[in-house]
Order: C-alpha cells, then sequence, then structure tokens
C-alpha cells in the first residue's frame, strides 16, 4: 500500500507511511512542525487529521477491491474528538459494507493509545463501473 501512498503528492507532504498486517492496513503520520494548526496549544491542523483518515479509507478500499484504481468519495464526514498532540498520528480504516455501486468506511485515528481516538471518518466511495 506504501506505493499507493507514494503516488499522491499530499499523502507524500504529510510523510504517511503504511504497514500492513495480513488484511488490516495501519497508516502512520509522522509529527513534523508544519502540521500545527494552532501554535498556542499546540495542535495538529484539522485538515492534515482529516487527510490522514480519508487517505487511510481510500487506501483500505484499494486493498480489499485491487481492481479499483482509487475510490471516488461521495460523502466524508470527520469527527473531531480531542485535541492532536505534536506526536505521530495512527489511523486505520475499515469497510462496514460494500455493494456493486458504493463502499461505506469508518476510520480512527490516534496517537499513544488506540483506545482514545481523536478523530473519526465516515465515508462513502463510488465503486461503480469495477468489478467487486
Amino acid at each position: 500500500m506504501s506505493d499507493l501512498l507514494d503516488r499522491l503528492p499530499y499523502a507524500r507532504f504529510l510523510g504517511l507511511t503504511s504497514q500492513q498486517d495480513a488484511e488490516v492496513l495501519t497508516v502512520s503520520m509522522p509529527f513534523a512542525d508544519r502540521l500545527i494548526g494552532n501554535p498556542m496549544l499546540p495542535a495538529l491542523h484539522g485538515g492534515a487529521t482529516a487527510a490522514l483518515l480519508e487517505l487511510t479509507a481510500v487506501a483500505q478500499v484499494a486493498l480489499s477491491y485491487p481492481r479499483i484504481r482509487l475510490p471516488r468519495p461521495i460523502n466524508v464526514t470527520v469527527a473531531y474528538l480531542r485535541t492532536g498532540r505534536p506526536v505521530d498520528v495512527h489511523a486505520r480504516a475499515r469497510i462496514s459494507k460494500a455493494g456493486r455501486r458504493v463502499a461505506h468506511v469508518l476510520a480512527e485515528a490516534w496517537q499513544d493509545d488506540e483506545t482514545q481516538p481523536v478523530a473519526s471518518l465516515t465515508a462513502h466511495f463510488l465503486v461503480s463501473g469495477y468489478d467487486l
């Protein structure tokens, strides 16, 4: 999956890396000063966190359905659950339902403790036109 992330300019800018264990994909965003959105706290920029989640979801769909080049987002909703501290962030996504046209994906991002997510994503991706 790192090949997919390496081909996406914004994923390269964020420094995203991936680790795959069977069908489970974990994407990590190493901390960098350019990812700070609020220097007073300091806190990670919400856009960087949302991009991590969306790219993780895209990568999970691409991993699960290898014939799909890149799934196209229909809608993406991100819930910010707590402040992202200036440390590495990790994310995982799972496909909760996939039909012939649409895949529903859930993703969570966390920092030190996987049970304490900093943000979550719910998204639908268009996968029609491809053989699932």
